[in-house]
């Protein structure tokens, strides 16, 4: 048996000087992840598809001397992926670790919601995460150094949901992606890909589930052992430890990061 050694326990955690590439960084969860991966000392790489948010996001990570830039781009057209790989590498020379946290939902009724609202949001959560990892994936593989993906997902892939024909399918879809990806891409390659699942969290879109007289807040009381919705914050500690060489032996699951939503 081969004891565990200091330096790797001490530095374990640790995602100093690698490249993160972060997609909806403009987002609630996509910017504090982008940021956290900043603070502990990675080389960051933002991506979205709107430049104006981007460009902000920039210039307040510079303040804070965090090494970054941004690349625009729409994370579910092929030429603009292999367009956003190409410039993370002329700039940083590599990639090292993906998080992918961007997402769309337009909720609807199936019997009112037409085919072309349901196949755009599999577009932008579904489909859009297999050219992401696709083309990230051959980018570490041709590095020949491995590599940590992270895919937010959400706790609605395991559960369906009144009006969310698309996405709990796109998320559920996403989720079987990714441990299929694992099976492809760990052993052979040394690429761990897991996702984690959350539920609700603050950003602008949901800050009104947030009210406690709500009755919507008050119902997810009822199956929140936690005693709280999510913030953004919450999920830095999960996405940095799948992120670091802590999590070498984690790779194809999707994890639950709810507050207990799933056991009640």
């Amino acid at each position: 048996m081969v004891p565990v050694k200091k330096e790797f326990v001490n530095n374990m955690f640790s995602v100093e000087g690698k490249v993160a590439l972060v997609t909806g960084a403009t987002g609630a969860l996509g910017k504090v992840l982008a940021k956290a991966y900043g603070y502990a000392g990675a080389k960051v790489i933002m991506t979205g598809r709107s430049e104006g948010k981007l460009k902000e996001l920039e210039d307040e990570f510079k303040a804070e001397n965090i090494d970054c830039c941004y690349v625009v781009a729409d994370p579910a057209k092929e030429e603009d992926v292999q367009g956003l790989i190409k410039a993370s590498v002329e700039k940083y020379g590599e990639i090292n670790i993906l998080a992918v946290c961007h997402g769309y939902n337009k909720p609807q009724n199936i019997l009112e919601q037409s085919v072309a609202d349901w196949q755009y949001i599999m577009d932008a959560d579904c489909k859009s995460v297999y050219i992401v990892c696709k083309y990230v994936a051959q980018q570490m593989v041709d590095q020949g150094k491995g590599g940590k993906m992270v895919v937010v997902t959400s706790q609605r892939s395991k559960r369906g949901m009144a009006g969310y024909t698309g996405y709990c399918t796109s998320k559920g879809g996403a989720d079987l992606m990714v441990s299929s990806m694992a099976c492809d891409l760990t052993a052979k390659y040394g690429i761990n890909v897991n996702s984690i699942c959350p539920t609700v969290f603050r950003s602008e879109l949901t800050e009104w589930m947030f009210d406690p007289e709500s009755a919507v807040y008050q119902n997810f009381m009822k199956r929140e052992p936690i005693g709280r919705l999510a913030e953004p914050d919450d999920f830095v500690g999960f996405a940095l430890f799948l992120s670091s060489e802590a999590s070498n032996f984690m790779t194809g699951g999707n994890y639950d990061c709810s507050g207990g939503y799933l056991t009640c």
